[in-house]
């Protein structure tokens, strides 16, 4: 597939360099003003378009390791994944937890109990929201088109992803790819949660992809934003996430990285 990458030639010359001792990743901040010149491919038009925004699902496809830090009051996130296995690792001061491809674990490191999200669908969770728009490029999800977001004057066009029976952990689950209509580049994200108990499984939730950063050719998130919500639209922020160090590599980390400890949980 050809692809285009008018938002990033630079960045892809400086990233493909073979001095790779340092890489700068740059912070992209202009991305709205520039527009996208697509051709085919075996995913939907819109979704064509939108992938290629980010850097191309085939350039994607190419990756096979990303690991990304989420700085918190608390102490520093780490989440590791093997992008074609999906074997995961996630460390913390208080914690680490993992998917090693069959079974979940976790490891709690207070002297309380472990009082996070349950580690079942934690250790995937914010990956997926980091590693979007490319995720919908899975086997098992329906593509369709959605009703617009507009929010403070601004529309939005909408794409809506579900999941075939069976696929994930929680499959009833649906996400709205909300997108700049000049440029394709992702805006919003508006999504269902299934997994926290007394919370309408209906209703949509949102982030806002408000800064994105280019790592190896790919347009990844710098920061999101959590947004209150009511009558499945958002209202007002209510806390960002910043994501630094973020690692996006054409080679797979070896299977033992991800093998549970000898003192760990096995979440059944």
């Amino acid at each position: 597939m050809k692809q285009s990458f008018l938002l990033l030639t630079l960045a892809i010359f400086l990233f493909n360099c073979k001095n790779e001792t340092k890489k700068e990743i740059e912070v992209i901040t202009d991305y709205k003003n520039e527009k996208l010149d697509v051709t085919t491919s075996i995913y939907p038009e819109t979704l064509t378009k939108i992938f290629d925004a980010h850097g191309g699902i085939d350039l994607w496809n190419q990756m096979k390791s990303l690991e990304f830090t989420m700085p918190k009051p608390d102490g520093n996130e780490v989440t590791l994944t093997n992008l074609k296995t999906r074997e995961a690792l996630i460390t913390h001061p208080d914690f680490k937890l993992g998917h090693d491809g069959s079974q979940t674990w976790f490891v709690n490191n207070t002297d309380g109990e472990y009082k996070g999200y349950d580690p079942k669908y934690y250790y995937n969770l914010m990956f997926y929201f980091y590693a979007m728009p490319f995720v919908f490029g899975d086997d098992g999800i329906n593509i369709s088109d959605a009703e617009p977001l507009t929010f403070e004057g601004e529309t939005y066009p909408g794409i809506k992803f579900t999941y075939e029976s069976g696929v994930g952990e929680t499959p009833e689950d649906q996400y709205i790819v909300y997108y700049n209509p000049e440029t394709y580049v992702m805006e919003w994200l508006g999504y269902t949660v299934n997994f926290i108990p007394n919370i309408d499984t209906k209703e949509l939730h949102f982030r806002k992809y408000s800064k994105w950063q280019n790592v190896n050719g790919i347009l990844l998130p710098a920061e999101m934003v959590r947004y209150k919500y009511k009558n499945n639209l958002p209202t007002e922020p209510m806390g960002t996430t910043e994501f630094i160090d973020v690692k996006l590599t054409k080679q797979a980390i070896p299977k033992t990285t991800f093998k549970a400890p000898e003192n760990a949980t096995i979440v059944e």
